[in-house]
């Protein structure tokens, strides 16, 4: 479904990515885990079409998207909930779930029925019903951390990319994200997830990729990838 091949991304003349090579399979869920400052959230920023990679291939099903704009991606059906959430502040809840959706609304994806799609999304997400028309800046942390999911998954994606959803949340909440996320693998949504807290990704995940400065270290089926001594030492003591 997404196959990442040899990208390589830079800020201005800081090399950050050396020819990462990665892949997600359809319906399965990945998880990308390193420490700060490894490359991870460059990556879905380089696949989503944020930021330009210098060589390397992304292909999104037989699509090859690398270099693309990030609007022509999201029309192809990749959805990016980005680090910091982002939403729209000045905007109530449903207007930023409908900009969600805002590529099968102007007929570059199939429409299908969006309404529907929003009450989808409350049921999900129970809180965002009752602040559907509460400005998102006004939310908490956590409900815009759910409202940036919803709004990514308002596009209907092939592919989901979930950067960093934990950040900033209380344990509570922390387990509610996850658990929706759960969820939505259950539901065989494709999804990579770029999480810091790494106990908690490979608990949800199928497979996981361990990237370290730029480079992808280790990769294995998250359950193996939980037992990993090396693993457990690195990234798994102290909760991470």
């Amino acid at each position: 479904m997404l196959k990442i091949d040899q990208l390589v991304a830079s800020y201005g003349k800081v090399r950050v990515l050396h020819g990462i090579t990665l892949q997600v399979k359809k319906g399965a869920l990945v998880a990308l885990i390193g420490s700060n400052g490894a490359g991870k959230t460059t990556t879905l920023r380089a696949i989503s079409g944020m930021l330009r990679p210098q060589s390397g291939s992304v292909q999104l099903g037989d699509a090859e998207i690398a270099g693309k704009p990030a609007y022509e991606i999201a029309r192809r059906g990749l959805a990016h909930s980005p680090e910091g959430r982002r939403v729209f502040p000045t905007l109530p809840v449903r207007d930023n779930l409908e900009l969600g959706a805002y590529p099968r609304l102007t007929g570059a994806r199939t429409k299908g029925d969006v309404a529907a799609d929003i009450e989808r999304m409350y049921e999900l997400f129970p809180r965002l019903r009752e602040r559907r028309g509460q400005l998102a800046g006004t939310l908490s942390g956590g409900e815009q951390q759910m409202l940036a999911m919803a709004r990514a998954l308002m596009l209907s994606p092939e592919v989901l990319l979930l950067d960093e959803p934990s950040m900033g949340l209380s344990p509570k909440l922390v387990e509610e994200v996850f658990a929706t996320i759960a969820r939505l693998k259950a539901a065989g949504i494709t999804m990579l997830l770029v999480e810091q807290f790494a106990a908690a990704a490979l608990e949800v995940a199928d497979f996981a990729y361990v990237l370290e400065n730029g480079k992808i270290a280790l990769s294995g089926e998250a359950a193996k990838m939980r037992d990993d001594p090396a693993v457990r030492a690195a990234y798994l003591g102290g909760g991470h």
